[in-house]
């Protein structure tokens, strides 16, 4: 069977499981996006509980391996709950979102609070000698400034989470790498058909790293000319 044929045969599949990879990693980053966020919040904060049960998370999520978590998730959380009588079941493109968005959410709290950081303290000074307050300041004065030092992290985490969506097909996820072990198994072709989802993984990590260096250039731009966040 020539590269063409395969090409033929696969491409369908292998379009298929690319949308159930694009579904499931954006569905996860939005999760993590707020999770990360609050869990910024809750790292930063003067209160001892939050502080530690951010604390523990993160360590948690960066000390164990995404292949740990997604069977946890997917095998361990499930009977978990049976056990308390309730009948329980989670599908494999549920814990799949929810496994990768606890993941992503860890980096990205990481992410925000070294953004956060970086912004001269005196901002905050500023902003609440002009009246504002804590929420307002961080919202209106601190966050949009935190967000642009922190787009090329973030844009990296993105590319991260895509390609772990490889990992959680272990649980029967029916995204691109799924599909093309199903059509190995039917028809042995393994070297065209990784080399056509390598093909389809980094034409979307190109695009996305080309989207992150446009974002880049564009805020850079707006901060030569003078643009700055509203106060």
């Amino acid at each position: 069977m020539d590269f063409i044929t395969v090409i033929g045969e696969a491409f369908p599949l292998l379009a298929r499981g690319a949308l159930v990879t694009l579904e499931t990693t954006a569905l996860a980053l939005v999760f993590a996006l707020f999770l990360g966020l609050f869990t910024c919040f809750a790292n930063l904060s003067q209160r001892v509980v939050f502080k530690y049960l951010a604390k523990g998370y993160i360590g948690i999520i960066r000390g164990t391996p995404l292949l740990v978590q997604t069977f946890f998730i997917y095998f361990g959380v499930p009977q978990l709950i049976q056990s308390w009588g309730v009948n329980f079941r989670l599908g494999p493109f549920a814990a799949g979102i929810i496994t990768l968005s606890l993941n992503a959410g860890a980096y990205i709290a990481e992410i925000f609070r070294g953004g956060i950081q970086a912004v001269d303290p005196g901002q905050m000074e500023a902003a609440r000698s002009l009246g504002f307050s804590y929420p307002r300041a961080m919202y209106r004065v601190i966050l949009p400034q935190a967000f642009r030092v922190s787009i090329p992290s973030l844009m990296n985490q993105f590319i991260i989470s895509l390609k772990d969506t490889s990992i959680i097909s272990i649980i029967s996820l029916a995204e691109i790498c799924y599909e093309a072990k199903i059509y190995i198994g039917r028809t042995m072709q393994s070297f065209a058909t990784w080399a056509i989802v390598g093909l389809v993984y980094l034409v979307i990590i190109l695009a996305l790293s080309h989207l992150s260096s446009t974002l880049e250039k564009r805020l850079s731009v707006s901060d030569r000319s003078g643009g700055k966040p509203n106060q």
